[in-house]
């Protein structure tokens, strides 16, 4: 089976193709659009109407918790090495900020979510490419501080040193909490050996944001092979995000951490949908051997919150009715532009206008402390 590190290269060229029009532009492109290098001086964006999200007249923030980025500080870290192909792809310039304003995106929540760096073997290395990246986003952030913040992406395969840039980037750079992939290499994020991370982030007081990878760690190698409709996508990822949180259910990671706070992609995965034989499990099955405290339901009006990329005004709807208003958040996928928006599947779903706005930006505005 493909480890992380190649699943991400794979991914990661499929979706520089997807998105080719978000490349670095030359120097001619850059002034027709209004970019500007790195330590410049912003200049105006070229001519794009800024939307605005209004419900019952009003108008509404709007935070995008679900933005892919990567930023050009890694690339000479890793030069000359392995993981040299991976450290771009899906850059930070004015394109993107022309495509928050025609959403009406007020703020967008950066994180660097390919986790190829959980390969790394060399601890000193893998420290690096964790701080770069790191700086990389916080020097962005401070170029455009009313548009971006941004969550730190930690080395996960040392805990201790995953819990150190955990600290170093919430404290030192104003990062608002931490992105993770389902698994490292393999293992559930829901053992022992995590706890220090864990512990950090709650010591902290700040969320983390779980994007899946395409379910590596739960499937026979070439599984999708000659399947159509990229499963690896379609499927995969929504699976890996649902075996992440039900183990951190079932294993009592949240038990433990109890004020831990998890924003998972894509809807949660199949969980919040399927969560009637999750809610039983435990009774019903012999072997479940369950170290859970509650029952799942509860975790989710609490502990766990996720995005509405669920593509559907009835599909945002359902959601708020399995996992409550104050437990989904809005997500882009940015800078993949192939997805529908979700910003009208919530102003068009059957909820109260309250919850709308909740959902659209009042739950991540409080999350983050925005």
């Amino acid at each position: 089976m493909p480890n992380r590190r190649s699943f991400i290269t794979t991914v990661t060229g499929a979706a520089a193709g997807l998105a080719m029009s978000w490349g670095l532009p030359d120097a001619d492109a850059q002034e027709r659009s209004g970019g500007q290098g790195r330590g410049q001086a912003p200049r105006a964006s070229a001519a794009v109407a800024r939307r605005e999200v209004q419900i019952g007249g009003r108008r509404v923030r709007v935070v995008d918790v679900h933005a892919h980025a990567t930023v050009d500080e890694v690339k000479p870290v890793v030069a000359n090495t392995e993981f040299a192909r991976n450290a771009g792809g899906r850059p930070l310039d004015m394109e993107r900020i022309q495509e928050m304003d025609r959403r009406g995106i007020d703020v967008q929540v950066l994180s660097i979510n390919g986790y190829w760096w959980y390969a790394v073997k060399d601890r000193a290395l893998a420290d690096k490419i964790v701080r770069a990246a790191d700086d990389g986003l916080a020097a962005w952030c401070k170029q455009h501080p009313t548009r971006f913040v941004a969550l730190t992406s930690p080395s996960l395969q040392y805990p201790d040193l995953a819990a150190a840039q955990v600290e170093r980037a919430v404290n030192q750079l104003g990062h608002r909490g931490a992105s993770i992939g389902g698994h490292v290499e393999g293992e559930s994020l829901s053992l022992p050996k995590f706890d220090p991370f864990w512990a950090k982030l709650q010591d902290l007081g700040v969320p983390v944001f779980m994007h899946p990878g395409g379910a590596e760690n739960v499937l026979k190698e070439n599984a999708w092979e000659g399947s159509r409709g990229d499963l690896g996508n379609i499927v995969g990822n929504p699976l890996e995000t649902t075996v992440f949180l039900t183990r951190l259910i079932f294993d009592g990671t949240l038990d433990k951490f109890p004020n831990l706070k998890v924003v998972a992609a894509h809807g949660g995965g199949y969980l919040p949908s399927y969560l009637g034989r999750t809610e039983v499990a435990c009774q019903v099955r012999g072997n479940a051997n369950c170290a859970n405290k509650k029952k799942p339901s509860a975790y989710f009006k609490d502990q766990i919150m996720v995005d509405a990329m669920v593509f559907s005004p009835e599909g945002v709807r359902h959601l708020v009715e399995e996992v409550g208003p104050t437990q989904v958040v809005y997500g882009t996928d940015i800078p993949i532009l192939a997805w529908p928006d979700a910003v009208d599947n919530i102003l068009a779903a059957k909820i109260p206008d309250d919850q709308k706005e909740m959902i659209l930006g009042g739950n991540l505005t409080r999350l983050l402390k925005l």
